[in-house]
Protein backbone atom coordinates (compact mmCIF):
# COMPACT_ATOMS: atom_id res chain seq x y z
CA UNK A 1 0.00 0.00 0.00
CA UNK A 2 2.92 2.37 0.88
CA UNK A 3 4.56 1.82 -2.22
CA UNK A 4 1.53 2.16 -4.36
CA UNK A 5 1.28 5.86 -2.50
CA UNK A 6 4.97 6.60 -3.13
CA UNK A 7 4.09 5.92 -6.82
CA UNK A 8 1.69 7.89 -7.63
CA UNK A 9 2.94 10.70 -5.27
CA UNK A 10 6.45 10.13 -7.31
CA UNK A 11 3.83 11.39 -10.30
CA UNK A 12 2.26 13.97 -8.88
CA UNK A 13 5.37 15.70 -7.71
CA UNK A 14 6.87 14.85 -11.07
CA UNK A 15 3.84 17.13 -12.13
CA UNK A 16 4.70 20.13 -10.32
CA UNK A 17 7.82 20.35 -10.91
CA UNK A 18 8.00 20.06 -14.45
CA UNK A 19 4.77 22.19 -14.60
CA UNK A 20 6.72 25.27 -12.53
CA UNK A 21 9.95 25.08 -14.76
CA UNK A 22 8.40 25.54 -17.68
CA UNK A 23 6.41 28.38 -15.89
CA UNK A 24 9.32 30.10 -14.65
CA UNK A 25 10.97 29.38 -18.43
CA UNK A 26 8.80 30.24 -20.15
CA UNK A 27 8.08 33.94 -18.39
CA UNK A 28 11.84 34.81 -18.78
CA UNK A 29 12.78 38.55 -19.68
CA UNK A 30 9.36 40.07 -18.66
CA UNK A 31 10.35 43.88 -18.85
CA UNK A 32 7.19 45.85 -19.59
CA UNK A 33 3.24 45.25 -18.47
CA UNK A 34 2.97 44.50 -22.17
CA UNK A 35 5.05 41.43 -21.68
CA UNK A 36 2.99 40.74 -18.76
CA UNK A 37 0.06 40.84 -20.09
CA UNK A 38 0.04 40.29 -24.00
CA UNK A 39 3.12 38.24 -24.07
CA UNK A 40 4.71 40.49 -27.11
CA UNK A 41 1.19 39.62 -29.02
CA UNK A 42 4.21 36.75 -30.02
CA UNK A 43 1.97 34.10 -28.84
CA UNK A 44 0.91 31.02 -31.26
CA UNK A 45 -2.14 30.56 -32.13
CA UNK A 46 -2.58 26.45 -31.37
CA UNK A 47 -0.78 27.84 -27.56
CA UNK A 48 -3.72 30.57 -27.39
CA UNK A 49 -6.31 27.67 -28.37
CA UNK A 50 -5.04 25.40 -25.88
CA UNK A 51 -5.05 27.88 -22.98
CA UNK A 52 -8.65 28.53 -23.92
CA UNK A 53 -10.16 25.24 -23.27
CA UNK A 54 -7.53 25.12 -20.03
CA UNK A 55 -9.17 28.12 -18.48
CA UNK A 56 -12.62 26.97 -19.58
CA UNK A 57 -12.24 23.32 -18.27
CA UNK A 58 -11.38 23.95 -14.22
CA UNK A 59 -12.01 21.40 -11.63
CA UNK A 60 -15.21 22.35 -11.21
CA UNK A 61 -15.74 20.49 -15.14
CA UNK A 62 -13.39 17.90 -14.24
CA UNK A 63 -15.87 16.49 -11.11
CA UNK A 64 -18.76 18.81 -11.78
CA UNK A 65 -19.51 17.71 -15.58
CA UNK A 66 -19.02 14.08 -14.71
CA UNK A 67 -21.27 14.64 -11.49
CA UNK A 68 -24.14 15.60 -13.81
CA UNK A 69 -23.60 12.89 -15.99
CA UNK A 70 -24.04 10.67 -12.58
CA UNK A 71 -27.26 12.76 -11.17
CA UNK A 72 -28.85 12.77 -14.74
CA UNK A 73 -28.10 9.84 -16.60
CA UNK A 74 -28.31 11.75 -20.41
CA UNK A 75 -26.07 14.13 -22.08
CA UNK A 76 -28.50 17.05 -22.11
CA UNK A 77 -25.73 18.99 -20.36
CA UNK A 78 -24.03 18.88 -23.37
CA UNK A 79 -26.78 20.76 -25.12
CA UNK A 80 -25.39 24.02 -24.03
CA UNK A 81 -22.50 23.62 -26.01
CA UNK A 82 -24.11 24.18 -28.93
CA UNK A 83 -24.58 27.79 -27.97
CA UNK A 84 -20.87 28.14 -27.23
CA UNK A 85 -19.88 27.70 -30.73
CA UNK A 86 -22.56 30.24 -32.03
CA UNK A 87 -21.12 32.62 -29.22
CA UNK A 88 -18.04 32.33 -30.14
CA UNK A 89 -18.62 32.83 -33.77
CA UNK A 90 -20.03 36.56 -32.92
CA UNK A 91 -17.35 37.28 -30.23
CA UNK A 92 -14.61 36.99 -33.25
CA UNK A 93 -16.57 38.84 -35.44
CA UNK A 94 -18.15 41.56 -33.27
CA UNK A 95 -15.71 42.28 -30.28
CA UNK A 96 -12.19 41.28 -31.43
CA UNK A 97 -11.36 43.79 -33.72
CA UNK A 98 -12.22 46.77 -31.68
CA UNK A 99 -10.17 45.92 -28.90
CA UNK A 100 -7.21 45.20 -31.86
CA UNK A 101 -7.73 48.58 -33.14
CA UNK A 102 -7.48 50.66 -29.88
CA UNK A 103 -4.77 48.65 -28.76
CA UNK A 104 -5.78 47.72 -24.98
CA UNK A 105 -4.34 45.72 -22.33
CA UNK A 106 -7.56 45.78 -20.18
CA UNK A 107 -10.64 45.34 -22.37
CA UNK A 108 -12.66 47.92 -20.26
CA UNK A 109 -10.35 50.63 -21.41
CA UNK A 110 -12.49 50.41 -24.56
CA UNK A 111 -15.38 51.45 -22.89
CA UNK A 112 -13.61 54.31 -21.34
CA UNK A 113 -13.22 55.60 -25.29
CA UNK A 114 -16.34 54.47 -26.41
CA UNK A 115 -18.21 56.30 -23.25
CA UNK A 116 -16.41 56.94 -20.39
CA UNK A 117 -14.39 56.50 -17.38
CA UNK A 118 -17.37 56.03 -15.11
CA UNK A 119 -18.66 52.89 -17.31
CA UNK A 120 -15.19 51.42 -17.61
CA UNK A 121 -15.09 51.31 -13.83
CA UNK A 122 -18.19 50.49 -13.29
CA UNK A 123 -17.40 47.04 -15.90
CA UNK A 124 -14.04 46.48 -14.24
CA UNK A 125 -15.18 46.26 -10.59
CA UNK A 126 -17.91 43.67 -11.68
CA UNK A 127 -15.60 41.68 -14.02
CA UNK A 128 -12.74 41.80 -10.21
CA UNK A 129 -15.83 40.97 -8.21
CA UNK A 130 -17.32 38.51 -10.10
CA UNK A 131 -14.36 36.54 -11.63
CA UNK A 132 -13.06 36.69 -8.11
CA UNK A 133 -16.30 34.95 -6.43
CA UNK A 134 -16.02 32.19 -9.20
CA UNK A 135 -12.79 31.17 -9.54
CA UNK A 136 -12.21 31.10 -5.75
CA UNK A 137 -15.68 28.83 -5.92
CA UNK A 138 -14.66 26.72 -7.90
CA UNK A 139 -10.88 26.30 -6.63
CA UNK A 140 -12.10 23.88 -3.30
CA UNK A 141 -12.82 21.13 -5.95
CA UNK A 142 -9.94 19.76 -6.05
CA UNK A 143 -9.83 19.26 -2.82
CA UNK A 144 -12.09 17.08 -2.70
CA UNK A 145 -9.04 14.20 -3.83
CA UNK A 146 -6.93 14.65 -0.66
CA UNK A 147 -9.95 15.10 1.39
CA UNK A 148 -11.06 11.47 -0.16
CA UNK A 149 -7.24 10.84 -0.03
CA UNK A 150 -7.55 11.29 3.64
CA UNK A 151 -10.45 8.23 3.69
CA UNK A 152 -8.62 6.23 1.71
CA UNK A 153 -5.47 6.11 3.87
CA UNK A 154 -6.97 6.41 7.27
CA UNK A 155 -10.28 4.20 7.08
CA UNK A 156 -11.86 6.66 7.86
CA UNK A 157 -14.06 9.62 6.88
CA UNK A 158 -12.79 13.07 8.10
CA UNK A 159 -15.26 14.46 9.83
CA UNK A 160 -16.56 18.55 9.02
CA UNK A 161 -13.70 20.37 11.04
CA UNK A 162 -11.03 17.83 9.13
CA UNK A 163 -12.87 17.98 6.08
CA UNK A 164 -12.59 21.97 5.90
CA UNK A 165 -8.67 21.88 7.17
CA UNK A 166 -7.54 19.68 4.53
CA UNK A 167 -10.13 21.78 1.77
CA UNK A 168 -8.37 25.29 3.09
CA UNK A 169 -4.90 23.68 2.85
CA UNK A 170 -5.01 22.27 -0.38
CA UNK A 171 -6.47 25.61 -1.50
CA UNK A 172 -3.31 27.25 -0.23
CA UNK A 173 -1.19 25.13 -1.63
CA UNK A 174 -2.95 25.05 -5.21
CA UNK A 175 -2.54 29.03 -5.01
CA UNK A 176 0.72 29.30 -3.89
CA UNK A 177 2.16 26.83 -6.62
CA UNK A 178 0.08 28.55 -9.16
CA UNK A 179 0.97 31.95 -8.08
CA UNK A 180 4.65 31.83 -7.93
CA UNK A 181 5.13 30.75 -12.14
CA UNK A 182 2.28 33.63 -12.83
CA UNK A 183 3.47 36.16 -10.61
CA UNK A 184 7.10 35.80 -12.12
CA UNK A 185 5.71 34.92 -15.82
CA UNK A 186 3.32 36.53 -16.55
CA UNK A 187 0.74 35.50 -19.20
CA UNK A 188 3.82 33.61 -21.46
CA UNK A 189 4.16 31.40 -18.07
CA UNK A 190 -0.14 30.95 -18.21
CA UNK A 191 -0.45 30.06 -21.80
CA UNK A 192 2.45 27.60 -21.69
CA UNK A 193 1.95 25.48 -18.51
CA UNK A 194 -2.28 26.08 -19.76
CA UNK A 195 -1.16 24.03 -22.52
CA UNK A 196 0.57 21.41 -20.96
CA UNK A 197 -1.92 20.86 -18.38
CA UNK A 198 -4.94 21.20 -21.30
CA UNK A 199 -3.29 17.86 -22.59
CA UNK A 200 -2.84 16.04 -19.23
CA UNK A 201 -6.32 16.87 -18.24
CA UNK A 202 -7.56 15.56 -21.59
CA UNK A 203 -5.32 12.54 -21.37
CA UNK A 204 -6.21 11.76 -18.22
CA UNK A 205 -10.07 12.11 -18.92
CA UNK A 206 -9.68 9.55 -21.87
CA UNK A 207 -7.86 6.83 -19.94
CA UNK A 208 -10.28 7.21 -16.72
CA UNK A 209 -13.20 6.63 -19.92
CA UNK A 210 -11.53 3.66 -21.34
CA UNK A 211 -10.50 1.87 -17.82
CA UNK A 212 -14.54 2.27 -17.15
CA UNK A 213 -16.21 0.98 -20.18
CA UNK A 214 -13.83 -2.05 -19.76
CA UNK A 215 -14.46 -3.13 -16.44
CA UNK A 216 -18.32 -3.09 -17.17
CA UNK A 217 -19.15 -6.73 -17.61
CA UNK A 218 -21.09 -6.88 -21.02
CA UNK A 219 -19.75 -3.47 -22.19
CA UNK A 220 -22.00 -1.15 -24.28
CA UNK A 221 -25.27 -3.97 -24.09
CA UNK A 222 -24.83 -3.60 -20.35
CA UNK A 223 -24.82 0.42 -20.68
CA UNK A 224 -27.48 0.59 -22.80
CA UNK A 225 -29.53 -2.07 -20.53
CA UNK A 226 -29.15 -0.02 -17.40
CA UNK A 227 -29.53 3.48 -18.90
CA UNK A 228 -30.85 2.91 -22.50
CA UNK A 229 -29.58 4.13 -25.35
CA UNK A 230 -28.38 7.57 -26.48
CA UNK A 231 -31.65 8.99 -28.38
CA UNK A 232 -31.63 12.54 -30.44
CA UNK A 233 -34.53 13.35 -28.68
CA UNK A 234 -33.46 12.91 -25.29
CA UNK A 235 -30.58 15.12 -26.30
CA UNK A 236 -32.90 17.74 -27.70
CA UNK A 237 -35.49 18.33 -25.04
CA UNK A 238 -37.57 21.40 -25.37
CA UNK A 239 -38.51 21.11 -21.08
CA UNK A 240 -42.32 22.25 -22.38
CA UNK A 241 -44.67 19.95 -20.23
CA UNK A 242 -47.30 19.20 -22.71
CA UNK A 243 -49.70 18.90 -19.57
CA UNK A 244 -49.27 22.72 -19.31
CA UNK A 245 -50.77 25.34 -22.04
CA UNK A 246 -50.18 28.99 -22.34
CA UNK A 247 -47.77 30.91 -20.00
CA UNK A 248 -47.17 28.49 -17.18
CA UNK A 249 -45.99 25.88 -20.73
CA UNK A 250 -43.44 28.73 -21.48
CA UNK A 251 -43.18 29.21 -17.84
CA UNK A 252 -42.13 25.98 -17.03
CA UNK A 253 -39.46 25.73 -20.02
CA UNK A 254 -37.55 28.55 -18.31
CA UNK A 255 -37.34 26.53 -14.78
CA UNK A 256 -35.52 23.49 -16.35
CA UNK A 257 -31.58 23.90 -16.92
CA UNK A 258 -30.90 21.93 -19.74
CA UNK A 259 -33.30 22.65 -22.92
CA UNK A 260 -32.84 23.05 -27.11
CA UNK A 261 -33.65 26.22 -26.32
CA UNK A 262 -31.31 27.07 -23.37
CA UNK A 263 -28.64 25.76 -25.87
CA UNK A 264 -29.82 27.88 -28.90
CA UNK A 265 -30.37 31.09 -26.81
CA UNK A 266 -29.50 31.17 -23.26
CA UNK A 267 -25.89 29.29 -23.68
CA UNK A 268 -25.39 31.91 -26.69
CA UNK A 269 -25.44 34.92 -24.59
CA UNK A 270 -23.52 33.30 -21.63
CA UNK A 271 -20.94 32.52 -23.58
CA UNK A 272 -20.75 36.26 -25.77
CA UNK A 273 -20.12 37.22 -21.68
CA UNK A 274 -17.52 34.72 -20.54
CA UNK A 275 -15.74 35.44 -23.76
CA UNK A 276 -16.06 38.73 -24.72
CA UNK A 277 -16.57 40.89 -21.65
CA UNK A 278 -14.01 38.73 -18.98
CA UNK A 279 -10.88 40.25 -19.32
CA UNK A 280 -9.84 36.41 -18.43
CA UNK A 281 -10.77 35.06 -21.38
CA UNK A 282 -10.40 37.96 -23.79
CA UNK A 283 -6.34 38.42 -22.30
CA UNK A 284 -5.35 35.59 -23.86
CA UNK A 285 -6.84 35.94 -27.30
CA UNK A 286 -5.13 38.98 -27.50
CA UNK A 287 -1.92 37.51 -27.24
CA UNK A 288 -2.07 36.09 -31.18
CA UNK A 289 -0.15 38.26 -33.43
CA UNK A 290 -3.36 39.45 -35.35
CA UNK A 291 -7.17 39.41 -35.50
CA UNK A 292 -7.40 36.47 -37.80
CA UNK A 293 -5.08 33.91 -35.50
CA UNK A 294 -7.11 35.29 -32.74
CA UNK A 295 -10.60 34.30 -34.41
CA UNK A 296 -9.19 30.76 -34.92
CA UNK A 297 -8.36 29.91 -31.82
CA UNK A 298 -11.58 31.34 -30.20
CA UNK A 299 -13.84 29.90 -32.75
CA UNK A 300 -12.13 26.19 -32.92
CA UNK A 301 -12.04 26.37 -29.17
CA UNK A 302 -15.92 25.95 -29.49
CA UNK A 303 -15.67 22.94 -31.37
CA UNK A 304 -13.24 21.23 -29.31
CA UNK A 305 -15.58 22.17 -26.56
CA UNK A 306 -18.00 19.41 -27.69
CA UNK A 307 -15.94 16.09 -27.42
CA UNK A 308 -14.25 17.50 -23.97
CA UNK A 309 -18.19 17.75 -22.70
CA UNK A 310 -19.55 14.60 -24.24
CA UNK A 311 -16.06 12.31 -22.45
CA UNK A 312 -16.98 14.12 -18.70
CA UNK A 313 -20.67 13.10 -19.36
CA UNK A 314 -19.56 9.78 -20.72
CA UNK A 315 -17.31 9.19 -17.78
CA UNK A 316 -20.26 9.91 -15.40
CA UNK A 317 -23.00 7.95 -16.94
CA UNK A 318 -20.40 4.97 -17.44
CA UNK A 319 -19.86 6.05 -13.22
CA UNK A 320 -23.43 5.04 -12.99
CA UNK A 321 -23.41 1.82 -14.31
CA UNK A 322 -20.28 0.34 -12.98
CA UNK A 323 -21.33 1.07 -9.24
CA UNK A 324 -24.83 -0.63 -10.77
CA UNK A 325 -23.11 -3.41 -11.48
CA UNK A 326 -20.18 -3.30 -8.53
CA UNK A 327 -21.85 -1.83 -5.21
CA UNK A 328 -20.28 0.33 -3.28
CA UNK A 329 -21.01 0.87 0.21
CA UNK A 330 -18.53 3.63 0.74
CA UNK A 331 -19.77 5.62 -2.42
CA UNK A 332 -20.14 9.27 -1.28
CA UNK A 333 -23.70 10.82 -1.63
CA UNK A 334 -22.13 14.15 -3.00
CA UNK A 335 -22.59 13.88 -6.79
CA UNK A 336 -19.00 16.02 -7.62
CA UNK A 337 -17.29 13.17 -4.91
CA UNK A 338 -18.34 10.02 -7.46
CA UNK A 339 -15.39 10.40 -9.92
CA UNK A 340 -12.64 11.24 -7.59
CA UNK A 341 -13.99 7.75 -5.49
CA UNK A 342 -13.85 6.01 -8.63
CA UNK A 343 -9.76 7.61 -9.27
CA UNK A 344 -8.66 6.59 -5.58
CA UNK A 345 -10.19 3.19 -5.10
CA UNK A 346 -10.55 1.53 -8.55
CA UNK A 347 -7.75 3.22 -10.81
CA UNK A 348 -4.24 1.32 -11.24
CA UNK A 349 -1.42 2.56 -9.47
CA UNK A 350 0.52 5.33 -11.44
CA UNK A 351 -2.20 6.06 -13.43
CA UNK A 352 -4.17 7.29 -10.00
CA UNK A 353 -0.99 9.79 -9.89
CA UNK A 354 -1.96 10.89 -13.32
CA UNK A 355 -5.61 11.60 -12.87
CA UNK A 356 -5.00 13.20 -9.46
CA UNK A 357 -2.19 15.48 -11.47
CA UNK A 358 -4.93 15.47 -14.47
CA UNK A 359 -7.50 17.23 -11.56
CA UNK A 360 -4.96 19.42 -10.13
CA UNK A 361 -3.79 20.41 -13.83
CA UNK A 362 -7.29 21.76 -14.50
CA UNK A 363 -7.26 23.70 -11.16
CA UNK A 364 -3.89 25.82 -11.89
CA UNK A 365 -5.03 26.15 -15.15
CA UNK A 366 -7.72 28.27 -15.22
CA UNK A 367 -6.54 29.82 -11.47
CA UNK A 368 -3.74 30.96 -13.03
CA UNK A 369 -5.38 32.73 -15.50
CA UNK A 370 -8.00 34.56 -13.75
CA UNK A 371 -5.13 35.71 -11.48
CA UNK A 372 -3.12 37.46 -14.31
CA UNK A 373 -6.05 39.05 -15.62
CA UNK A 374 -7.53 40.42 -12.45
CA UNK A 375 -3.70 41.85 -11.33
CA UNK A 376 -3.77 43.09 -15.54
CA UNK A 377 -7.57 44.92 -14.91
CA UNK A 378 -6.28 46.21 -11.13
CA UNK A 379 -3.01 47.51 -12.89
CA UNK A 380 -4.39 49.07 -16.69
CA UNK A 381 -8.03 50.05 -15.29
CA UNK A 382 -6.87 51.14 -11.29
CA UNK A 383 -3.30 51.62 -10.34
CA UNK A 384 -2.07 53.50 -13.55
CA UNK A 385 -5.34 55.72 -13.33
CA UNK A 386 -5.55 56.50 -9.72
CA UNK A 387 -3.09 55.61 -7.58
CA UNK A 388 0.14 56.43 -9.73
CA UNK A 389 -0.78 58.17 -12.79
CA UNK A 390 1.45 57.95 -15.59
CA UNK A 391 3.69 54.91 -13.71
CA UNK A 392 6.88 53.66 -15.79
CA UNK A 393 7.05 50.40 -17.03
CA UNK A 394 9.29 49.42 -14.13
CA UNK A 395 6.82 50.49 -11.85
CA UNK A 396 3.29 49.19 -13.63
CA UNK A 397 5.30 45.60 -13.78
CA UNK A 398 5.92 45.70 -9.88
CA UNK A 399 2.04 46.82 -9.34
CA UNK A 400 0.57 43.76 -11.85
CA UNK A 401 2.82 41.55 -9.49
CA UNK A 402 1.77 42.55 -6.78
CA UNK A 403 -1.45 42.69 -7.55
CA UNK A 404 -1.47 39.02 -8.54
CA UNK A 405 -0.13 38.25 -4.95
CA UNK A 406 -3.05 39.78 -3.13
CA UNK A 407 -5.41 38.18 -4.92
CA UNK A 408 -4.15 35.04 -4.59
CA UNK A 409 -4.97 35.93 -0.64
CA UNK A 410 -8.57 37.09 -1.75
CA UNK A 411 -8.89 33.67 -3.64
CA UNK A 412 -7.64 31.86 -0.99
CA UNK A 413 -10.68 33.52 1.51
CA UNK A 414 -13.36 33.04 -1.17
CA UNK A 415 -11.97 28.91 -1.37
CA UNK A 416 -12.33 28.81 2.19
CA UNK A 417 -15.85 30.21 2.21
CA UNK A 418 -17.17 27.88 -0.30
CA UNK A 419 -15.66 25.01 1.37
CA UNK A 420 -17.60 25.85 4.27
CA UNK A 421 -20.77 26.20 2.73
CA UNK A 422 -20.09 22.87 0.23
CA UNK A 423 -19.44 20.88 3.80
CA UNK A 424 -22.14 22.20 5.33
CA UNK A 425 -24.88 21.84 2.23
CA UNK A 426 -23.70 18.00 0.19
CA UNK A 427 -26.39 18.03 -2.15
CA UNK A 428 -25.08 21.37 -3.21
CA UNK A 429 -23.95 21.13 -7.35
CA UNK A 430 -20.98 22.76 -8.52
CA UNK A 431 -21.60 23.48 -12.12
CA UNK A 432 -25.00 25.33 -11.31
CA UNK A 433 -22.73 27.22 -8.45
CA UNK A 434 -20.10 28.40 -10.58
CA UNK A 435 -22.26 29.35 -13.86
CA UNK A 436 -24.50 30.98 -11.61
CA UNK A 437 -22.16 33.76 -9.94
CA UNK A 438 -21.50 34.47 -13.42
CA UNK A 439 -25.45 34.84 -14.33
CA UNK A 440 -26.07 37.39 -11.53
CA UNK A 441 -23.55 40.16 -13.61
CA UNK A 442 -22.48 39.47 -16.51
CA UNK A 443 -25.79 39.93 -18.48
CA UNK A 444 -24.87 43.70 -17.00
CA UNK A 445 -21.25 43.63 -19.11
CA UNK A 446 -22.31 41.94 -22.07
CA UNK A 447 -25.62 44.56 -22.24
CA UNK A 448 -23.38 47.48 -22.07
CA UNK A 449 -20.45 46.42 -24.46
CA UNK A 450 -22.90 45.10 -27.28
CA UNK A 451 -24.56 48.98 -27.11
CA UNK A 452 -21.11 50.10 -27.34
CA UNK A 453 -20.50 47.58 -30.20
CA UNK A 454 -23.72 47.60 -31.96
CA UNK A 455 -24.79 51.18 -31.39
CA UNK A 456 -22.81 54.44 -32.78
CA UNK A 457 -24.50 57.33 -31.17
CA UNK A 458 -26.53 55.52 -28.19
CA UNK A 459 -25.19 55.12 -24.28
CA UNK A 460 -23.62 57.68 -21.56
CA UNK A 461 -22.07 57.40 -18.47
CA UNK A 462 -24.92 57.67 -15.80
CA UNK A 463 -27.21 55.64 -18.26
CA UNK A 464 -24.99 52.88 -18.45
CA UNK A 465 -24.44 52.48 -14.74
CA UNK A 466 -28.44 52.53 -14.06
CA UNK A 467 -28.29 50.35 -16.70
CA UNK A 468 -26.08 47.60 -14.64
CA UNK A 469 -28.12 48.10 -12.02
CA UNK A 470 -31.51 47.64 -13.26
CA UNK A 471 -30.39 44.40 -14.95
CA UNK A 472 -28.93 43.29 -12.09
CA UNK A 473 -31.71 43.78 -9.94
CA UNK A 474 -34.40 41.73 -12.68
CA UNK A 475 -31.83 38.55 -12.69
CA UNK A 476 -31.68 38.62 -8.94
CA UNK A 477 -35.47 38.42 -8.53
CA UNK A 478 -35.61 36.01 -11.40
CA UNK A 479 -33.30 33.83 -10.20
CA UNK A 480 -34.64 34.37 -6.75
CA UNK A 481 -31.34 34.99 -5.41
CA UNK A 482 -32.51 36.72 -2.08
CA UNK A 483 -34.71 32.74 -1.19
CA UNK A 484 -31.11 30.94 -2.36
CA UNK A 485 -29.20 33.27 0.14
CA UNK A 486 -31.82 32.59 3.35
CA UNK A 487 -31.97 29.33 2.47
CA UNK A 488 -28.38 28.67 3.43
CA UNK A 489 -29.72 30.09 6.78
CA UNK A 490 -32.94 27.83 6.99
CA UNK A 491 -35.20 30.82 6.16
CA UNK A 492 -36.99 32.15 3.26
CA UNK A 493 -36.76 36.01 2.57
CA UNK A 494 -40.20 36.13 0.58
CA UNK A 495 -43.23 33.87 -1.39
CA UNK A 496 -42.27 34.46 -5.08
CA UNK A 497 -45.74 35.45 -7.24
CA UNK A 498 -46.99 32.55 -8.50
CA UNK A 499 -46.46 33.66 -12.25
CA UNK A 500 -43.18 34.35 -12.15
CA UNK A 501 -40.64 31.75 -13.44
CA UNK A 502 -37.84 31.23 -11.20
CA UNK A 503 -35.33 30.62 -13.88
CA UNK A 504 -32.26 28.16 -14.03
CA UNK A 505 -29.15 29.84 -15.03
CA UNK A 506 -28.87 29.38 -18.42
CA UNK A 507 -31.22 32.38 -18.57
CA UNK A 508 -29.91 34.46 -16.29
CA UNK A 509 -27.34 36.42 -18.55
CA UNK A 510 -29.48 36.86 -21.34
CA UNK A 511 -32.48 38.35 -19.81
CA UNK A 512 -29.60 41.36 -17.69
CA UNK A 513 -28.39 41.60 -21.27
CA UNK A 514 -31.51 42.09 -22.75
CA UNK A 515 -32.80 44.73 -19.77
CA UNK A 516 -29.38 46.13 -19.18
CA UNK A 517 -29.09 47.03 -23.33
CA UNK A 518 -32.70 48.28 -23.58
CA UNK A 519 -32.10 50.61 -20.63
CA UNK A 520 -29.07 51.87 -21.88
CA UNK A 521 -29.75 52.79 -25.47
CA UNK A 522 -32.46 54.96 -24.06
CA UNK A 523 -29.97 57.54 -23.47
CA UNK A 524 -27.72 59.18 -26.04
CA UNK A 525 -24.08 60.06 -26.34
CA UNK A 526 -23.32 63.24 -25.92
CA UNK A 527 -21.72 64.96 -28.96
CA UNK A 528 -18.27 65.65 -26.96
CA UNK A 529 -18.38 62.19 -26.37
CA UNK A 530 -18.90 61.33 -29.69
CA UNK A 531 -16.09 63.56 -31.31
CA UNK A 532 -13.59 61.70 -28.75
CA UNK A 533 -15.25 58.68 -30.39
CA UNK A 534 -14.06 59.49 -33.83
CA UNK A 535 -10.99 60.69 -32.90
CA UNK A 536 -10.12 57.57 -31.67
CA UNK A 537 -11.25 55.75 -34.61
CA UNK A 538 -8.78 58.58 -36.40
CA UNK A 539 -6.05 57.09 -34.40
CA UNK A 540 -6.63 53.43 -34.49
CA UNK A 541 -6.24 53.46 -38.26
CA UNK A 542 -3.13 54.99 -38.63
Amino acid sequence: MNTRLVIDAFVLLAYFVIIISIGLRMGRKEDTLEDFALGGRRIPWWAVLASIIAAETSAGTFFGAPGEGFALRNYTYAQLAIGTILARIIVSYIFIKPYYDYKVYSIYEYLTARFGVSTKNAASAVFMATRLLASGARLYVAAIALALAYEMITGARPGQTQTLFIYVGACVAIVVLTAIYTTLGGIKAVIWTDFIQASIMMGSALVALGLLYWSIPGGWSEIVTRNGAPTVSGFLATGLDPAKTGWNQIKGMFEVEYTIFAALIGSTFMTMATHGTDQDMVQRMLTASDIRRSRRSLILSGFADIPIVLTFLSIGILLWTYYQVHPDPTLPKAPNEIFCHYVLYEMPVGLRGLLIAGIFATAMGSLSTALNALATSFTRDWYVTYIRPGANDEQSLRAVRWATIWFSVLMIAVASATSYLVIVLPDLRIIPIVLGIYGYTYGSLLGIFLAGMLTKTRGTDRGNVIAMIIGFLVVAILSDLLNNVARIFGRVAYVTPWWLPKMEFPWWIFFGTLVTFSVAVLFRTSHAQLAINREGATASTR
